[in-house]
């Protein structure tokens, strides 16, 4: 499926910049199961400083605010060729080991809650993508999808407490709880075709799980299901912080209001 992305992050300072700089993990991974056919990024308010490929493997752009500037847009633009495996990935690959996702981050780290969901999924270790798809369902029987209720601060064990969350609050307790079980475990942000509308409220997010002999596998529990050739990668990492869109500092103001403008729709490909 190719899937054409048009995705503006508009954010306005409550004052003109003295001096600030964005982190943008904005372009979409050329990995497995998708090929980017083309993508562009331009900006207001802002230039380009550098791009690197981070730890996690994730295509990063940094972003210097012109000074006093009290208005940035992020414009991309681009289209994404994608297949359906089943959320299936394969072998890990990138710069990070495969033991360093087996680690807690303070997102994901079990409290009494999470713990408590931990004990109520049946252990299976001869099976263990049943037992990932059981959580998944037991996270969203305990969470339901609710805007609102958190933020981008918000750890697994607050969500679960507050029974309400949105797509990064399901991924990290499900992160949080494989870890647990001992199954490493990574957060992924990117894109999602919606069936019945193409504008968009925000980016998406999952979780990915390694289960030995199929490699990482997706799970979108917010929807109950594996990723399949509806979704864009974009960024992967231990947390939501570490595949934020957008993160950076500011000197002399802070964002006062950051609105998102994204469509996300099928393209035809000519023959």
């Amino acid at each position: 499926m190719r899937l054409a992305i048009n995705h503006t992050t508009h954010y306005v300072f409550d004052q003109p910049v003295k001096h600030a700089l964005q982190r943008l993990r904005l372009t979409p991974k050329a990995t497995q199961g998708q090929i980017i056919v083309d993508w562009t990024m331009s900006f207001e308010g802002a230039v380009l400083e550098l791009e690197y490929d981070d730890q996690n493997f994730n295509h990063t752009s940094l972003i210097s605010v012109l000074p006093g500037t009290q208005e940035v847009v992020v414009r991309c633009q681009g289209t994404v060729d994608t297949n359906d495996s089943a959320g299936v990935l394969g072998t890990h690959s990138g710069f990070l080991p495969l033991w360093s996702f087996l680690a807690q981050t303070k997102r994901t780290r079990p409290g009494p809650k999470l713990n408590a969901l931990i004990a109520a999924v049946r252990r299976n270790d001869d099976d263990k993508l049943a037992m990932l798809h059981s959580l998944s369902a037991a996270t969203i029987e305990a969470v339901k999808y609710e805007i609102g209720v958190t933020h981008v601060d918000t750890t697994a064990e607050q969500a679960l407490a507050d029974g309400g969350g949105v797509c990064q609050d399901h991924a990290q307790i499900f992160i949080g709880a494989a870890r647990a079980l001992g199954i490493p475990a990574r957060y992924v942000s990117g894109y999602l075709m919606m069936n019945d509308r193409i504008q968009q409220e925000a980016t998406h997010a999952w979780a990915e799980a390694h289960v030995e002999g199929l490699g990482w596998v997706g799970f979108d529990v917010s929807n109950g299901i594996s990723p399949d050739e509806r979704y864009v990668r974009v960024a992967t990492g231990r947390d939501y912080r570490d595949a934020a869109p957008i993160t950076g500092t500011s000197y002399g103001a802070s964002t006062k209001d950051l609105t998102v403008d994204l469509s996300v729709e099928q393209q035809m490909v000519q023959q």
